[in-house]
């Protein structure tokens, strides 16, 4: 018998989206939902890539721009846009992305490491790279990215 155990192996279920020209996804089981684009409301002094807070049905939650946080180059907001409403931890937070692409389910066997690139390089952000026949993806560790979300909602 050749090829992985399909006893061993588990089903990743993640959406992927475009940050510029580089896709990048997360897994489904933390997503609420996915919005259209809608303008935040900017809070002073706030990190660069907090670009504000929103209200999802009542609740006050902070929007994060993924690319700022990333250090990629992402496309200027526009009504394309899509706002992906995810849970970390015990709390909600919104990723500004250009556009979601794609709904995927994989084999977890599939994710590579992500290669050493220097100390100035924190892989943690990453489980890892996904090649797919359209290109690589980054597998993001929404976890590890933005801590807890107390962390989080205190920089917005």
């Amino acid at each position: 018998m050749s090829g992985p155990d399909p006893s061993t192996t588990t089903m990743l279920e993640i959406i992927a989206f475009h940050l510029g020209d580089q896709q990048f996804c997360i897994r489904t089981i933390s997503i609420r939902e996915i919005r259209g684009w809608a303008a935040a409301t900017p809070l002073p002094h706030a990190p660069p890539h907090v670009l504000g807070v929103m209200n999802l049905r009542g609740s006050v939650i902070p929007v994060i721009d993924l690319a700022a946080k990333l250090g990629v180059l992402g496309a200027v907001s526009t009504e394309r846009s899509a706002i992906v409403v995810a849970e970390i931890g015990n709390g909600i937070i919104g990723l500004v992305v250009d556009r979601v692409s794609d709904i995927l389910s994989i084999s977890s066997d599939r994710v590579q490491s992500v290669p050493d690139l220097g100390t100035s390089f924190d892989p943690a952000f990453s489980y890892g790279i996904i090649p797919l026949e359209q290109g690589m993806v980054c597998f993001l560790n929404l976890d590890h990215m933005f801590g807890t979300l107390e962390q989080v909602q205190s920089a917005a």
